[in-house]
């Protein structure tokens, strides 16, 4: 672990984070804790070889969520904490019923592109978690909440318990009239989307994210890569549906068996998109059932299902931060970074021991 000083310099191989991008060379990190691509006077050398990149993305994490729903502030500062120091420097909180803003000053927080909280209707969705409304109040709902976010976050889906399955929640006019709402106020869209039926209704009202996504089908595939929406798999929670389904037990069995064969098709659903053009990004879901700091487990499963480590690590990296509209390894771009003793675009695992994270400049390991 090395401490932080007034400004330190590294030299060693420089990834954008993106596929390709790659140059030896160094850089300097000022007292500010920003990246300068010019010599800063005084730096000390904390790393001499390697690989440096920019921290990673965690694009679908919920700090503030627990087993047991919302948590305290300071349970929320260490799941930060964990994601942090696990590389995730960057993480889109995609919904949360705390108010996570006091902790931005904390400089061993990850920085946080919120979503404010889930959109959902009554009694259809988690317990405590959303703003429940019906569906003549969502298109203000979302405009109030894109005022003060980047991003919005609907449930798309979720178990009808007359029906004892999946279903929409939204009709597909208010939908429409949602996302242009927030997209008036320059903010994005993403949606929760375990099955099929949700799908066309959110794709075609203009919706910028999908999360999950096991229900897609060659068709709402195909309508994800003419509009360009960007799917977040979350595949280390997929392997939760086979618990989702038991507890369902024989109260929901349709539900049960949907989830089942959601399931056993995720890998090739996703490897399908992948193929097919669809963006991908790396998220864990972390919160309630997925621990915090798993980033990496995310990055080695896209790897799996065919995006390869290359571009898993890119969909974690720079192209996740490009879509984030957050910078890399840019002059005057925070100095949030890690250094890698191997090839991570050939070595997923060595991210899971990096020789040094620095989030501004200092140091979490």
């Amino acid at each position: 672990m090395t401490s932080p000083s007034p400004a330190l310099h590294l030299r060693g191989v420089l990834l954008d984070g993106t596929v390709e991008g790659e140059r030896v060379g160094e850089l300097w990190i000022t007292p500010e804790g920003r990246i300068s691509l010019d010599p800063v006077p005084d730096a000390r050398t904390v790393a001499d070889g390697g690989w440096i990149l920019p921290g990673l993305v965690d694009a679908h994490c919920h700090v503030g969520i627990g087993p047991d729903g919302a948590v305290e502030l300071e349970t929320a500062r260490a799941q930060g904490h964990t994601d942090a120091a696990a590389g995730a420097l960057l993480v889109r909180d995609c919904g949360s019923p705390v108010d996570t803003r006091p902790l931005d000053d904390d400089p061993r927080m990850p920085e946080i592109v919120r979503a404010g909280r889930h959109l959902a209707r009554p009694k259809r969705y988690i317990r405590g978690l959303p703003i429940d409304l019906e569906p003549e109040e969502l298109p203000a709902a979302v405009a109030e909440t894109a005022r003060a976010n980047p991003w919005v976050k609907l449930v798309g889906d979720w178990i009808e318990r007359t029906e004892g399955d999946l279903a929409p929640l939204w009709p597909d006019d208010v939908l429409r009239e949602a996302i242009d709402a927030a997209h008036a106020e320059g903010a994005r869209v993403t949606a929760h989307v375990f099955g099929e039926d949700a799908l066309p209704g959110l794709i075609g009202a203009g919706i910028d994210g999908i999360e999950h996504g096991t229900g897609l089908t060659d068709d709402t595939i195909a309508m994800m890569v003419e509009r360009g929406t960007v799917l977040v798999p979350t595949l280390i929670n997929v392997e939760n549906f086979p618990s989702f389904a038991d507890a369902a037990g024989e109260k929901f069995p349709r539900y049960g068996t949907h989830m089942r064969e959601l399931y056993a098709r995720a890998p090739r659903t996703i490897a399908t998109a992948i193929e097919a053009g669809v963006p991908v990004f790396a998220g864990t879901d972390a919160g309630g059932g997925i621990e915090h700091g798993r980033i990496v487990d995310e990055v080695a499963a896209l790897a799996g299902v065919g995006l390869g480590p290359a571009r898993a690590l890119a969909a974690a990296c720079g192209d996740a931060r490009a879509w984030l509209r957050r910078p890399g390894l840019t002059d005057g771009a925070p100095a949030d970074l890690i250094i890698t003793t191997e090839d991570p675009r050939v070595a997923t695992d060595t991210l899971r021991t990096p020789e040094l994270v620095l989030r501004a400049g200092t140091s979490l390991r």
